[in-house]
């Protein structure tokens, strides 16, 4: 390799990349254009590979050998190479064994079958979103609204024009407009093989799919949503990754990207491999192939998948079937370490950025700063109340005073992680049913009862988030293989669904007291908390600032209550702004079309209370206005 070659090889990338310091490895590994020398740079990470060579359309799939450089790097120059070529390295692996294997830093790939790595020169995307990325820094997430709408690229709908980014982008932006959605969440759209597995199994770290276009077109859904006032939030898969033979397993005939331990190395659940994050080249890897999508894609958060299966070295296991920890524990102590710096290196470069873990556990601190032993993510999805509300609607009525705990149980931990109330993808399949149909009852009461769960989840403390087909009531389990259902649209129930959805996010977004002060008790308050037998309660949602709190009552059961009273902090009235039980929203017509006027007659710790009519399986809003004391005349 001559000097000019040389002169074009970032070592200090390298020695970063090295030492788990790299955030941007993208710039220094893959395949990327040299102005300057009018070639392409090829660089690849095989430090124990025996021999690796080029080769693709551009050399009619021959061999070009790389030349080893220092750091474990692999390198070879190319001039005549162009955008769209199919390329691959041919590795000699430490075992003997010549396999070809995609480019791990590969910025567009083939997908499914198709596994070849493709020559992309970084793109010629001009962006629009400058308001947008402006007003993101001046954020404060905790303080602001957050309804996010999950959906699966692939099967919400099927436009004229096929499904791709720029299709979908359109029509999305447009519709969460309409209906009021701060946030969408996509599942992952890291390059992958296997279409069943949504996304999950990645190949392709900093590869957005090719399945629905280009990396340009990628930059214009998610600017096209910018631009509609629309974040992107990503599901993205550090967790583990699978063993197909071109990607990431034993890239250099080693387990260079997992786990060194080999009965550490695999999910025993899953079948995939683990990776190793006490490997600080590892680490790079991963948090560059975060950062990339903020960087170069302008995402305003990540949702990190199945974070409990890299805390617990046990995860899956049984006693004996894993390592302990250097301390003895069964906490991965490399995957804390991890979580930590990609956290951080996230958030302190991206202001206004989010990362959010999906963590089924009880591990402490998952939201807390890690100069405080925390892990350092701004949000944690809330399993527990995911789980308890479910099961709670699933009971036949009857039977729900008996279980009332699984109602109010959030709020004993509601404040200890600053949480998303999540019904994902996670809960519409694999025989669990859709949402509308894990409700008790019949057709009516499913509907009612949805509406309520609804009502209640965006009342609660925390951000909101719902997964595609939730909100019009889809009847069948999602399908990835087909689009959503939306003819259902044409039955009033379904519109009604969709109707209560849209006014729930606009009185969220309307109504400081519902995020203000969403992660502390300042912002909460029980007005009847204790009623098991009517399986109803009330609470007040209280703001930060000089507007109005909002007072939420919800029943459970099928019976209408009249006189169902609550406490009141003080005198005031009560104007009921939004019920689920209006014929607008396919309910009955019941509710409390009059102003309400507080009681001084004491229930429970309060001196003042309010009596309404409660409708059946019904979630009301009221706006509650406290009445000053008038000054006596001297």
């Amino acid at each position: 390799m001559d000097e000019r070659h040389l002169s074009c090889i970032p070592r200090d990338d390298i020695w970063l990349y090295n030492t788990g310091h790299a955030r941007k490895a993208w710039l220094c590994y893959g395949c990327r254009p040299v102005p300057e020398l009018g070639e392409y740079r090829f660089v690849v990470w095989a430090p124990n590979a025996q021999a690796v060579s080029l080769t693709g359309d551009f050399n009619a799939w021959g061999d070009q050998p790389m030349e080893r450089m220092e750091g474990g790097v692999w390198v070879a120059f190319r001039a005549d190479v162009s955008v769209g070529q199919h390329y691959k390295y041919r590795v000699t692996g430490a075992d003997g064994q010549t396999v070809l294997k995609s480019d791990p830093f590969a910025a567009w790939s083939e997908n499914r079958s198709e596994t070849a790595s493709i020559v992309w020169d970084g793109g010629h995307f001009t962006w629009r979103d400058g308001k947008y990325m402006e007003a993101r820094r001046r954020k404060n997430f905790m303080t602001e609204p957050m309804s996010i709408y999950e959906l699966h690229l692939g099967s919400w709908r099927a436009p004229a024009y096929g499904i791709t980014y720029r299709t979908v982008a359109d029509e999305l932006a447009e519709y969460c407009v309409e209906m009021g959605f701060t946030h969408v969440e996509i599942m992952p759209v890291t390059e992958y093989p296997y279409d069943g597995s949504w996304g999950y199994q990645v190949t392709g770290y900093y590869a957005p799919t090719s399945r629905y276009g280009t990396p340009d077109d990628f930059r214009y859904f998610v600017d096209t949503l910018h631009r509609a006032g629309i974040g992107v939030i990503m599901d993205w898969v550090p967790a583990h990754f699978p063993k197909d033979a071109h990607g990431l397993a034993r890239f250099d005939g080693t387990n260079l990207f997992e786990c060194k331990e080999q009965r550490m190395a695999e999910h025993p659940d899953w079948g995939t491999l683990i990776f190793d994050y006490a490997s600080p080249p590892v680490q790079s890897f991963l948090i560059s192939s975060a950062c990339l999508f903020f960087e170069e894609y302008h995402i305003d958060g990540i949702r990190v998948d199945a974070v409990s299966s890299m805390l617990y070295l046990n995860y899956g296991r049984k006693e004996g079937e894993y390592t302990p920890n250097r301390e003895g524990g069964y906490v991965n102590l490399d995957a804390l370490d991890f979580l930590r710096n990609m956290n951080e290196a996230i958030l302190t470069t991206y202001p206004g950025a989010v990362t959010i873990a999906e963590e089924s556990t009880a591990f402490p601190l998952i939201t807390a700063p890690p100069d405080v032993g925390g892990v350092g993510f701004c949000l944690k999805w809330d399993m527990g109340f995911m789980h308890d509300t479910l099961d709670y609607m699933a009971l036949d009525p009857f039977f729900r005073s008996a279980n009332h705990n699984r109602l109010t149980f959030s709020m004993m931990y509601a404040f200890a992680e600053n949480y998303v109330l999540a019904y994902s993808h996670d809960e519409v399949v694999h025989g669990k049913g859709s949402m509308v149909n894990k409700m008790s009852g019949d057709y009516d009461q499913k509907f009612a009862s949805l509406r309520t769960l609804y009502g209640y989840q965006f009342a609660h403390p925390g951000k909101k988030l719902t997964f595609m087909g939730g909100e019009f009531a889809q009847f069948i389990e999602w399908n990835w293989q087909q689009p959503l259902d939306w003819m259902l649209l044409d039955y009033p129930k379904h519109r009604g669904m969709r109707e209560w959805v849209r006014e729930l996010n606009r009185l969220y977004r309307t109504y400081p007291a519902l995020s203000q002060q969403d992660h502390s008790w300042d912002g909460f308050r029980w007005l009847n908390v204790d009623d098991a037998a009517r399986s109803s309660i009330a609470f007040q949602r209280i703001p930060g600032d000089d507007s109005r709190s909002l007072v939420c009552v919800f029943n459970f059961t099928p019976v209408q209550y009249d006189g169902f009273v609550f406490g009141l902090p003080c005198n005031g009235t009560l104007k009921e702004i939004l019920c689920s039980d209006d014929p607008a929203f396919g309910g009955g017509g019941a509710g409390n079309p009059k102003a309400i006027r507080a009681k001084k007659q004491p229930f429970t710790d309060f001196d003042w209370s309010a009596a309404i009519q409660l409708p059946p399986l019904s979630a009301l809003f009221f706006e509650f206005r406290p009445v000053k004391a008038r000054k006596h005349k001297t």
